[in-house]
């Protein structure tokens, strides 16, 4: 009985011992054309499909972006009148001087150009993190008002200057009819009043940027981390510290993505001044200084380009050094 058990034993593994390395190591059948197959995934259809999807938006990125602030950057140290190329001639630093120097409105525009931002961040922005933490709490019509809030922002510049016009209309515009100054003699001229026509202006600007800061803390609140309030509400921490010592510190990229949005508001704001007064009288500012001198009569494309570069200096001078410093703080941490 032992004797005709060995061999049989024996013969798979002499069979084993007989099978070649390299029948070991090849592939099923069907395997080759299988990764041939993956590696044909995409055609060159796909690829030239790609190739235009990724290619087209950027050379519009780079030449409507790119280049063209690297030509008003250098078009700012020449004259030119805008009719043909070989007109353009260098002027140095002539229009920077000018501009610092001689120009009247310069000043006020930079001004009325700082108070917006000073205006921008300390109204709407608390005012739209308020609107974000009430509606983070999840109460009944969240969603209604989250759409209200944020309906102005939908509407264009444009629009809402048009809106507020009727709103500031002396006769029979809503302020004066509830203030009663829509009489003959006790009217308030909201937008011609050198005096009053900016802040009618900014308040305006407020209702707009209000929703907008609320909509970018609302997104920001919902990705911190639940547990971090329940831990500070098991040691005892009110509403108020809780929102101090955790929630506020989480929401640091949200600060720095409000504070960048509302710079370039307060720099690049044209459109509701342009709609009131043409940006006269009172709300003079930096960019229709820039569309005044390219577009308008006197077609002097370099000195716009001079003061659209003081713009890019002044906005660069507030965002970069809080970048840098938010930064460190970050690799610090």
């Amino acid at each position: 009985m032992a004797s005709d058990t060995t061999p049989r034993a024996s013969a798979p593994s002499a069979a084993a011992g007989t099978r070649t390395p390299g029948a070991a190591s090849a592939p099923p059948p069907g395997a080759a054309s299988t990764a041939r197959g993956r590696r044909r995934l995409l055609t060159r259809r796909d690829r030239i499909t790609l190739a235009l999807m990724a290619g087209v938006p950027t050379a519009l990125h780079v030449l409507l972006v790119w280049v063209t602030a690297l030509a008003s950057i250098a078009l700012a140290f020449t004259t030119w009148d805008g009719i043909g190329l070989d007109s353009i001639t260098w002027a140095g630093s002539r229009n920077l001087t000018q501009l610092l120097t001689d120009n009247p409105q310069f000043w006020p525009a930079l001004q009325h150009n700082l108070v917006w931002f000073a205006v921008l961040i300390l109204l709407p922005t608390p005012f739209g993190l308020f609107l974000a933490l009430q509606l983070d709490k999840r109460i009944r019509f969240s969603r209604v008002y989250q759409t209200a809030f944020f309906l102005p922002v939908v509407i264009s510049m444009a629009c809402t200057g048009f809106v507020w016009q009727l709103v500031y209309n002396p006769d029979t515009g809503l302020i004066n009819s509830i203030v009663g100054a829509n009489r003959p003699g006790h009217y308030i001229d909201w937008i011609g009043d050198p005096k009053l026509n900016l802040w009618a202006v900014l308040v305006a600007a407020c209702w707009r940027h209000t929703g907008y800061v609320m909509i970018l803390y609302l997104a920001g609140l919902k990705s911190v981390d639940p547990s971090l309030r329940e831990a500070s509400a098991l040691d005892g921490a009110n509403e108020w510290q809780t929102f101090r010592h955790v929630v506020f510190p989480t929401l640091r990229p949200t600060n720095t993505v409000v504070l960048v949005v509302t710079v370039i508001e307060a720099l690049r704001a044209f459109d509701l001044a342009f709609v009131f007064n043409k940006g006269a009288q009172g709300t003079e500012l930096l960019s229709i200084l820039v569309t005044d001198n390219i577009i308008g009569e006197s077609s002097r494309i370099g000195y716009g380009s001079a003061i659209a570069v003081v713009l890019l200096v002044i906005s660069l001078a507030v965002i970069v050094p809080y970048l840098v410093a938010t930064f460190r703080k970050e690799r610090r941490a």
